[in-house]
């Protein structure tokens, strides 16, 4: 009897390929930052404004990767979630770490830096996705065929929006929820004090 691999890899597996590649993608570029200089016709407020649309950019990936951790904390290998920003886009993690990479690259004070960052986060995550769409076919079946049908996989659709009318947030260390100071803590739908 031959054992068929499973079409999906562990999710485990693709997390760590993907954080190898990304270090490797990331070490290529800024090999190739430390090569570029700005253009001297472009010093001045133009490569100020970039540089500083950079940082903004750079302080919106932090926030919104940090709602949308709000959103999957404790549930991504549990369940399909599909409101708050994942009604909007399967990948919000992902789009967001778009919009930083670009930032990031704009911190050279050229667009065009920052748009091969994206481009490099994206080309990275692009095959972590298809992956991770492989494991949440065979392990949600029709539940995550719906959701793939209906939510685009990176640009956001804003009137797809709907959000719960609760949101109970799992952090992955439970202890460290259950010990912090300042009152109660929602989780797995218990109050707890």
């Amino acid at each position: 009897m031959i054992i068929q691999p499973s079409a999906a890899l562990s999710l485990d597996i693709v997390q760590r390929r993907r954080k190898w590649f990304a270090g490797f993608v990331l070490a290529i570029l800024l090999a190739f930052v430390a090569s570029v200089r700005s253009v001297t016709a472009f010093q001045g407020q133009w490569h100020e404004g970039v540089e500083a649309l950079g940082v903004a950019l750079i302080i919106l990936a932090i926030v919104g990767r940090g709602w949308c951790s709000l959103y999957i904390g404790g549930r991504k290998k549990a369940e399909i979630v599909d409101h708050g920003p994942y009604s909007m886009t399967r990948n919000p993690l992902y789009v967001f770490s778009f919009i930083g990479a670009f930032g990031i690259g704009a911190q050279t004070g050229s667009l065009v830096m920052g748009a091969v960052f994206a481009l490099a986060a994206f080309l990275v995550f692009l095959r972590t996705v298809g992956r991770e769409e492989a494991w949440l076919a065979e392990h949600f079946g029709a539940t995550y065929e719906a959701y793939r049908a209906r939510t685009p996989r990176f640009w956001p659709d804003v009137s797809r929006w709907r959000d719960a009318e609760e949101l109970v947030v799992r952090p992955a260390l439970s202890q460290s929820a259950q010990s912090m100071p300042g009152g109660t803590v929602k989780q797995d739908g218990k109050t707890k004090e």
